[in-house]
């Protein structure tokens, strides 16, 4: 049974969200979504993700999974938003837990942050597989980019969160706390050992200016022009490249935000006896 896929772009921060299906029973998953965010006003919205909510309405169908590739650094998840208003299990790679103890010592959270990735409905482990209608879904550990990055394969199309870009982009960064440029060339090297022709779809695109933006392309393709791991570049190339050209790159605009909401499976932190909530910024730490 072939997977129905209906993306989503966020133009703001260039984010692909999924919705996925069998294409005969109603339940359905969600992959990535986003929680719209003004960093100037600190005010969130949530009009990107009741877009998604109505257009599963629309199509008659159920939300059983909100599937996380890994805790974003550069969007804000939209998942508990979504789980309040049409319900579904929030789930994430299990190495979450490694990610929120890098981030508790960063914002200095108390006892009453436990990073035991207990914020989230369901931890999965690599192998371990579910089901979206009858669509197998299978889950490979590709860290690299982050330590808990997974990706999700669906009826064998791979849904690879920021493991890789399209073609003419390249790959993901690695200097993010517990990233590593040699593990994530041998994660994204897992992905090209499939097929050649295995649909890869992309949680971002940052297309070269003439490029309309594309969120799928296959092994093959990836095989033969990616910028960073194409034409059988080898590790040793792959890492002198990535860590060259990590250290030129700026903070992410939106990582201190979105990592204190997204360890938190989307839930924005408790309000204070005031009834507002708020985000930490720590000063002179990068």
């Amino acid at each position: 049974m072939s997977a129905q896929i209906k993306a989503f772009f966020h133009e703001t921060t260039s984010t692909f969200t999924y919705v996925v299906h069998d294409g005969i029973n109603p339940e359905c998953a969600i992959i990535d979504p986003v929680l719209d965010f003004d960093y100037k006003s600190g005010r969130t919205s949530t009009q990107s993700a009741d877009s998604v909510i109505q257009w599963i309405k629309d199509q008659a169908l159920c939300l059983s999974w909100i599937m996380e590739t890994h805790a974003h650094a550069d969007h804000i998840s939209s998942a508990k938003y979504i789980q309040n208003q049409i319900g579904g299990k929030i789930v994430i790679g299990e190495h979450i837990t490694l990610v929120q103890g890098v981030f508790k010592k960063v914002f200095n959270y108390g006892d009453e942050f436990i990073a035991d990735g207990h914020h989230f409905d369901h931890l999965i482990a690599e192998n371990e597989s579910f089901k979206i209608g009858e669509l197998e879904v299978n889950v490979l550990h590709t860290p690299g980019h982050t330590p808990a990055c997974i990706t999700y394969d669906i009826a064998g199309k791979l849904f690879v969160g920021d493991t890789l870009f399209m073609p003419d982009v390249g790959t993901a960064r690695c200097d993010f706390p517990g990233g590593d440029a040699q593990t994530l060339y041998d994660s994204i090297h897992h992905l090209l050992s499939y097929p050649d022709n295995t649909e890869l779809y992309m949680c971002h695109d940052y297309p070269p200016q003439g490029r309309e933006i594309c969120h799928v392309c296959t092994v093959a393709e990836q095989k033969e022009s990616n910028i960073h791991v194409g034409k059988g570049a080898s590790k040793a190339d792959f890492v002198e490249m990535r860590s060259t050209r990590d250290a030129t790159l700026e903070m992410p605009n939106l990582i201190l935000p979105s990592i204190q909401i997204n360890i938190r499976a989307g839930e924005l932190p408790d309000a204070e006896n005031n009834g507002v909530s708020y985000l930490k910024l720590p000063l002179n730490q990068f």
